[in-house]
């Protein structure tokens, strides 16, 4: 504006300097950097989301999360190819055949493109020195779309500008009335290619001066007034009568006498209402004090024709009718009395972006509601002096623009951002805090204008932009095809398909957009497909898309209105919902926005180029199937409501439609649903069950005290002398049966003893005496004859299994012998031992342990010899397996004289170990380290982990297990006999005094690093073997 200061001079020529570094593109970020980043692109392309439902979807909004209209790259100016930018195609090879820019030659030459107007982009008006406000009204009325109809419809005089033959003289056009000037102004701001223009002609036309600054308010009026005198003129009553429909209202002053009642009306029109703002912080407050009622006592009584005299009375003014753009002058610039010159007021007035004035005026129920569509700010603390600028609504995109004279800046998100221009000039220590604002209202102490466009459904006619035919060619393609050192191969753009065969929007990345006719000749040389043309654009994902992404933005609003409504009573019918569910929505939801707006990657089976094999498909399709979805917690077995009501909770109507929006798929249950009827019956039948059950194990409990309660038990070792004879049971049949008495309502009965799991195929015992004296004692379980016989009663019996003792010979005294029923099968015995050691030298990973020993004593290494503890005594005896034929003098066991079929002990031994299951787990005492080793790991790679544990080299380990010394460094240790659980004696020579000779030990012992990588080969248990032969 005028009177700016040298400081604010050289502060705009930077700002000048660094806008023509501008680069071209969305983002408009500078030279060094790239257009934008990805993912503010991506932003930019669904912002639109925002405020569209996902119904209400057009090709429009298609293209744009396409991104066909973003701007193409200028080679020289774009440095790197934007891979959000379909439409940049520089950066991917073509420097081959079109050689490399010097960008140092162009750094003293001015850019033309700086000058150039971009595309879908506004024109800027150029201050004349001190007609920023009139820049200002300007924007504002083109952006009135009817407005700038009606002046294109008025007839030109360039009929005039002809030669007495009738030939047209060729000469410029040059405006001559005011209505010409303003609509070829605004023709210039709808197509000209500059990003600027000079309003010099419609400025000199009205005989302002330049170089000083008018009161804008005052140059609004009279600009209208003197536009609808212009326009009464015309015939066309669209174009005549444009100013007072899209502008003018009316109201009345209403006066009434206080003594006879008579009420006296002044029509008036208006244009624009002057709200006064000082004791005021609210637009509506301004308002309401303009329509008050004002008193007219004393010397300002009124006279009242029909009283004939002076009386009290009160005067207020009613509106009757309001245009379809409302102008509110904010009365920033008042007289000050005391100065005698005008001041500005630096107040805040807050102001929502809707304004219902159905409560102000008269007539009601009509269509009043208006919609925030320009602000018009001074900048500034003096009513003399400043800078205007205007925030105006694009009508056809909803988007915000700030409009400062040649520089026109774009609002993020569709919304409203005051800024900076908030900020006074000249800060002073008296400034107001800013107030808060919320959602859809601001404040602004520096607005003197505010324009509000009457909300309507029809929305104005847009000019749909039709881009030449194009297509989609995967970046990857064009580079290789660029690249002439390799053959070029059929475009391929399968992965880039989404789940209907068309381009995946977020596939966009890797694509790039090239004219129908290059494409032609792409498919006619190479061949591939298939072809992406504007047809392959999915408006389904964009939907899809589109609803996510609402859902989203509004997931934590809702998340606070169904816990709202939660809280409060529910009146009327409802729905069940369950209590889980409830408890972990919001994650669930987002859970399920989050795999809906991910299914880019796996949408389709060749996405990505990779592909997932049927076991990882199952297992995830397993695994998906197992977790819940919402609302499924309430579901019974059947598929119906489950019948306990404390899993589930009633909810009311609103909040259920809240919630169904995130789960549309969920189960839906209303409050006058029924339980399932067949869950009802079989509760019913396990209460039934349940009585049954605790009468069983009572009774069972009564009439075997001493099984359940481990009592009074007989032992084989130890044979009571009261009987000759005992009977076996499963221990597994006994566990079962005692948790069954204990938790008779939790277990199911059992009915069965199941001794065939002690038995072989071929029907004989798997155990010797002197096994189940021993390691298999815990496998069987002895009972009395007595307690046999109520174990038949109460349980059935497959096999019964006895031991009888018989006294054998004449001798004093006899010799004992014990029987077995049935008899022992010494080929499945031996089967079972076989794969029993088999088992226990064949591991992949298993614990050992390791005593160091000193003086033939196990101590720690730096122990005292007081801690000796003792030897591998408490392992387990082994028993050997005896030859066909030969018998145990002490355990009568034939093979029977019949001669058995052969079976497979491995499908034997697999379905004994259901039941027989072996504790060797050892007992780790002090000074023992544990090291996990496998079983074909050589003896060599078990010293490397010694020597780490114990820091004993390993030429000064001895090693020893059950008195056996194991010295074969290549031999594994399977072979050596070291099972799971075994204890290895270490004794150390003489330690190495030189522990520079031990660091050499160390490098020897550890793997080469120039080989690391092969690590991978290797079990992480199982260090990597030293043999240099290998």
């Amino acid at each position: 504006m005028v009177w700016r200061s040298p400081v604010g001079q050289r502060r705009r020529r930077r700002r000048w300097r660094w806008r023509r570094r501008r680069r071209p593109g969305w983002g408009g970020a500078p030279w060094g950097k790239a257009m934008a980043p990805r993912l503010q692109l991506e932003k930019a392309a669904w912002r639109w989301a925002e405020t569209v439902r996902p119904e209400e979807v057009s090709q429009e909004h298609i293209e744009t999360a396409y991104r066909i209209w973003l701007e193409p790259c200028i080679r020289g100016v774009c440095r790197r190819n934007c891979k959000g930018n379909p439409n940049c195609l520089v950066g991917i090879g073509e420097h081959i055949w079109l050689g490399e820019i010097d960008e140092n030659s162009f750094h003293n030459i001015d850019d033309p493109n700086c000058e150039r107007r971009k595309k879908n982009s506004f024109v800027g008006l150029t201050n004349l020195g001190a007609t920023c406000y009139v820049n200002t009204f300007l924007q504002v009325w083109f952006l009135n779309l009817e407005l700038r109809q009606a002046l294109y419809l008025c007839p030109s005089t360039c009929s005039d500008y002809m030669m007495g033959d009738g030939v047209q003289e060729e000469r410029d056009y040059e405006p001559q009335t005011i209505c010409e000037h303003l609509q070829y102004l605004f023709a210039l701001l709808q197509n000209s290619n500059r990003r600027y223009i000079d309003p010099s002609g419609f400025v000199k036309a009205l005989g302002l001066d330049t170089g000083q600054q008018q009161d804008a308010q005052e140059f609004s009026k009279l600009f209208m007034s003197l536009l609808e005198d212009t326009l009464s003129k015309q015939k066309n009553p669209d174009v005549r009568n444009i100013v007072q429909q899209q502008f003018c209202g009316e109201y009345a002053y209403v006066t009434v006498c206080n003594q006879c009642g008579r009420e006296s009306k002044l029509l008036s029109k208006f244009y624009e209402l002057e709200l006064n703002i000082q004791g005021h912080k609210q637009l509506t407050d301004c308002i309401s004090e303009f329509l008050k009622e004002e008193k007219l006592e004393g010397d300002n009584r009124y006279f009242c024709e029909n009283c004939q005299s002076k009386q009290n009375a009160t005067r207020k003014i009613r509106l009757l009718s309001l245009p379809c753009t409302l102008n509110l002058q904010l009365m920033r610039f008042v007289f000050d009395r005391q100065t005698g010159h005008k001041k500005k007021l630096n107040t805040y007035i807050g102001f929502s972006e809707m304004l219902d004035m159905e409560p102000y005026v008269e007539h009601k129920g009509g269509a009043y509601v208006y919609e925030l569509s320009a602000v018009l700010i001074h900048r500034g603390v003096s009513a003399y002096s400043g800078h205007y600028i205007a925030h105006v609504k694009d009508p056809q995109s909803g988007e915000w623009y700030k409009f400062n004279d040649e520089d026109i800046e774009k609002m993020e998100g569709k919304k409203l951002q005051l800024g900076i221009e908030e900020d006074l000039a000249e800060p002073s220590k008296s400034q107001t805090r800013k107030p808060k604002c919320g959602k859809g209202t601001h404040c602004s102490r520096n607005a003197y204008m505010l324009v509000y466009r009457l909300q309507t459904q029809e929305k104005p006619n847009t000019a749909i932009q039709v881009p030449e035919p194009y297509e989609f060619v995967s970046l990857e393609w064009l580079q290789k095809w660029l690249d002439e050192s390799t053959p070029t191969k059929p475009i391929d753009n399968h992965a880039c398909l989404c789940s209907h065969d068309k381009l995946h929007p977020d596939k966009i990345s890797i694509m790039k957009r090239i004219s129908e006719y290059a494409a032609d000749i792409f498919y006619s040389r190479y061949g591939g497909g298939p072809r992406l043309t504007v047809k392959a654009l999915c408006k389904e994902c964009v939907v899809e898309r589109c609803r996510v992404l609402r859902l989203k933005n509004q997931l934590n609003e809702d998340y606070k209105t169904v816990n709202n409504l939660l809280k409060a009573t529910v009146k009327g019918d409802g729905f069940w919902v369950g209590k889980s569910s409830l408890r972990s929505w919001r994650q669930l939801a987002l859970e399920q926005l989050d795999e809906q707006d991910g299914e880019a990657d796996q949408s389709n089976g060749k996405m990505n180029g990779s592909t997932f094999s049927k076991d990882e498909s199952k297992e995830e399709r397993k695994e998906e199937e197992e977790e819940l979805n919402f609302n499924e917690d309430i579901l019974c077995p059947h598929g119906e409501l489950c019948i306990s009501e404390n899993e589930r909770r009633l909810v009311s109507q609103e909040a259920w439609s809240k919630l169904q929006q995130y789960f549309p798929k969920a189960p839906e249950f209303p409050s006058y649903r029924e339980c399932c009827s067949q869950c009802k019956i079989l509760e019913r039948e396990g209460e039934e069950n349940e009585a049954l059950h605790k009468m069983i194990a009572n009774e069972q409990k009564t009439s075997l005290p001493n099984l359940f309660q481990d009592k009074n038990r007989p032992c084989l070792s130890n044979w009571p002398e009261d009987t000759d004879v005992l009977y076996i049971v499963s221990q597994f049949f006994v566990e079962e049966w005692r948790k069954f008495v204990r938790k008779p309502a939790r277990c199911s009965p059992v009915s069965s003893v199941g001794n065939s799991a002690l038995l072989c195929p071929h029907g004989g015992l798997m155990f010797t005496f002197a096994s189940m004296t021993k390691e298999d004692s815990k496998l069987i379980a002895l009972i009395w004859p007595s307690e046999w016989q109520t174990i038949q009663k109460l349980f059935v019996v497959d096999h019964v299994i006895k031991i009888t003792r018989t006294e054998v010979g004449d001798t004093n005294p006899s010799e004992t012998q014990y029987v077995s029923e049935p008899k022992l099968c010494p080929e499945c015995r031996e089967g079972l031992l076989c794969q029993q050691q088999r088992d226990l030298r064949e591991y992949t990973q298993a614990t050992i342990y390791v005593h160091k020993v000193v003086d033939n004593k196990k101590v720690m290494k730096e122990s005292a010899p007081e801690l000796n503890v003792s030897s591998s005594e408490a392992e387990e005896d082994k028993e050997e397996a005896k030859p066909d034929g030969e018998k145990d003098p002490d355990f009568s066991q034939s093979n029977g004289g019949t001669k058995r079929q052969k079976i497979s002990h491995q499908n034997y031994i697999a379905y004994q170990k259901q039941v027989i299951r072996r504790s060797m787990r050892h007992r780790k005492v002090r000074g023992e380290k544990a090291l996990l080793v496998s079983a074909n790991q050589t003896l060599k790679e078990l010293k490397i982990q010694i020597m780490h544990a114990f820091s004993v080299a390993p030429f000064d380990q001895n090693l020893s297990i059950d008195g056996k010394i194991l010295s074969d460094d290549c031999a594994t240790l399977g072979t050596l006999g070291v099972i799971p659980e075994s204890v290895i004696l270490l004794k150390a020579d003489e330690p190495i005094a030189d522990y520079a000779a031990m660091d050499d030990v160390m490098q020897v012992c550890m793997p080469e690093e120039g080989f690391k990588d092969l690590r991978v080969c290797f079990s992480p248990q199982v260090p990597v073997s030293l043999d240099t032969n290998l």
